[in-house]
């Protein structure tokens, strides 16, 4: 018998790959499914003797025999934020790895009939999931859908079959931040929060909150943005004029860059007078001046973390779930931190004496 070749009049079939790859039929459809248990040698052979033959498979075929689309809808802020931004890409890729197809609505913060409108558009194309990324607390009633829901990052607001919520505590790396300051020798940390509508601002305004509280430390009276440099360049030029001020600890790195701008600007060097942490490590951190202190969001290993969950949930729905992996904690320390200067050590061990 002739083998076929691409190109050929009749089209391919899953037995013909099977017979190109030295495989059964079984092997071929657990390949093309992304099924695990194949090894990595099998499933090259399969994906080579499918591409030799020009085979794709029938996805309608596939859905109808298993009543899903084998898709996940994503509910994302329509931002240009690195954080949301990160986590949305790192979203794209997981889901892709998965064997999924991605479908994507964006909508506008603030906007809650928005964001249901977009779970229904996203129902409304049979995905098999649903992703929430970054919520903001828009205090709606819960929306009920008929598919498993991932929140990334915050409590779900979506009455689901299954309700999934996985993230990096932002509270811990905020108090890890903060406690980094202390642990210099300041003896308070400011705090220039995020919109207290965005959950992870909340949290992290309580991780520096708890790290002062742990240490008996006064909490100064906490500054807000919005998440701008132009907004932490504001907040700065209020906090320089705070001769008491030795230790920043803000919610983004483009906040933290625009408190530096105002502090030099006002004569207090970054970090001899003043030591300035960020939050989520942009790639422009490491390149301003002074390279910005930050502890960075482990965005790529929280979204696989989460799509795998995800998947599962979709996939084997009567099946327990594992508990979330833990997320790495990580503080990179640049040159914007120091001990505070000496003449505020000086003076403010003889107030305490």
């Amino acid at each position: 018998m002739t083998p076929l070749v691409k190109g050929s009049a009749r089209m391919p079939r899953s037995v013909d790959v099977a017979r190109l790859a030295g495989v059964s039929q079984k092997t071929v459809s657990r390949v093309l499914n992304n099924e695990p248990y194949v090894s990595a040698d099998v499933r090259q052979r399969v994906l080579d003797a499918a591409d030799q033959l020009g085979y794709r498979l029938n996805n309608a075929a596939r859905t109808l025999a298993s009543g899903r689309t084998r898709s996940i809808g994503v509910v994302s802020l329509g931002t240009a934020l690195f954080g949301p931004a990160s986590l949305l890409i790192g979203v794209e890729r997981a889901v892709r790895d998965a064997g999924y197809a991605l479908r994507i609505v964006n909508t506008l913060e603030g906007d809650a009939p928005d964001i249901a409108g977009a779970v229904e558009s996203l129902l409304e194309q049979g995905v098999d999931g649903i992703v929430i990324s970054e919520p903001i607390d828009e205090q709606t009633e819960p929306v009920r859908v008929d598919v498993p829901v991932l929140s990334l990052g915050a409590p779900s607001a979506f009455a689901a079959p299954r309700v999934l919520t996985t993230g990096v505590s932002t509270e811990l790396l905020a108090r890890v931040a903060t406690e980094h300051l202390l642990d210099l020798g300041h003896a308070s940390v400011h705090h220039l929060a995020g919109p207290q509508r965005w959950y992870a601002a909340r949290d992290r305004l309580e991780g520096w909150r708890a790290a002062l509280q742990a240490r008996d430390r006064h909490e100064p009276a906490v500054l807000h943005g919005d998440w701008s440099a132009a907004s932490g360049y504001a907040a700065g030029r209020e906090l320089a004029g705070d001769r008491e001020v030795t230790a920043v600890f803000a919610a983004n790195d483009d906040m933290a860059i625009g408190v530096i701008r105002a502090l030099l600007e006002a004569g207090r060097r970054v970090p001899e007078d003043v030591s300035v942490v960020g939050f989520d490590d942009i790639p422009v951190a490491a390149y301003v001046t002074p390279p910005l202190t930050t502890v960075r969001q482990p965005f790529d290993a929280v979204a696989t973390e989460g799509i795998k969950l995800l998947v599962r949930a979709i996939e084997q729905p009567q099946a327990d779930l594992p508990p979330a992996a833990g997320q790495p904690v990580e503080l990179v320390v640049r040159s914007s931190t120091a001990p505070p200067p000496r003449t505020t050590r000086g003076r403010r061990r003889a107030t305490s004496d």
